[in-house]
């Protein structure tokens, strides 16, 4: 399926939900932090709070995200969000792209933690999962042209590329000690692993499950019964092709919380699903 990048200005009612949920998040504590109550020193992850015993404040690694230093600094994590946000929650959804959203987050911070685990300067700011993000769309898009400085046409796959090795050696050389270089590196190398191996390792466990429920008794030799003579038995009724997404929904809830999970209904498609595909 061929992608078709439009140039409509951003209009806020348009956003998808999630990503409007969030754009209202982070403006809302904003203004909170702009009324002058101290949220960085209670939200802001600074490492050797989060990594003190007996009492690690492990909140930090997640509240950091809806914080910033200023006006500017929020509106161009919002503007990155719109901007390789909404062509990624249009392919995954809300959920999946929530969860990839968060999880960048929390690598970015882990690795920010890891690499100065005695700091005591707050980081803040959604770059991680906005640095993921832009991962997400290069991997998903990679010809897709990006504005780099809204002059310059460079590939997304280039652009990801290109940050990713600025951030790597400007973190290296501390060249900009302000500017939480390796957070932003953190969220880029998560957000690259968890598309490159978890994926791959869900569509192969997909795969193999789909052949596991429509396997029929091929190793087994079929012993022909007679039926009986005036018995009708009611044919199973068939699985439509626009079903298939349900399939796909109803086997990645069973690879994350296994099949006990299923309601009933969803049971008896998985039936009439592995019914359909045994050869007659």
């Amino acid at each position: 399926m061929t992608r078709v990048f439009r140039h409509d200005p951003i209009d806020f009612r348009g956003l998808p939900p999630t990503i409007k949920a969030l754009v209202l998040l982070n403006a809302g504590v904003f203004l909170i932090q702009f009324l002058g109550y101290p949220l960085i020193g209670m939200l802001g992850l600074v490492p050797e709070r989060v990594a003190q015993w007996p009492l690690p404040e492990f909140w930090r690694l997640v509240s950091y995200l809806f914080l910033h230093g200023g006006f500017w600094h929020l509106v161009f994590n919002l503007f990155a969000l719109w901007m390789f946000g909404v062509p990624v929650e249009s392919q995954w959804g809300g959920r999946e792209f929530l969860k990839y959203y968060f999880l960048c987050g929390l690598g970015a911070a882990l690795a920010s933690v890891a690499l100065d685990p005695h700091s005591t300067i707050p980081i803040i700011g959604a770059s991680g999962p906005v640095y993921g993000l832009l991962v997400a769309f290069a991997m998903l898009y990679p010809d897709a042209v990006v504005y780099l400085y809204f002059l310059i046409p460079v590939k997304a796959a280039h652009v990801a590329i290109l940050f990713g090795a600025i951030e790597f050696f400007m973190g290296a050389s501390h060249a900009t000690p302000g500017v939480a270089r390796f957070a932003h590196l953190g969220g880029m190398v998560t957000g690259y692993l968890y598309i490159r191996w978890w994926w791959v390792w869900k569509l192969k466990a997909k795969t193999a499950f789909k052949s596991l429920i429509s396997r029929d008794e091929d190793d087994e030799v079929a012993v022909p019964r007679p039926r009986p003579a005036r018995r009708r038995v009611a044919a199973v009724p068939p699985v439509e092709d626009d079903h298939m997404a349900e399939i796909d929904r109803i086997l990645d809830k069973i690879l994350e919380t296994g099949l006990e999970s299923l309601t009933e209904n969803e049971r008896t498609l998985m039936r009439r699903y592995s019914e359909r595909n045994k050869p007659s």
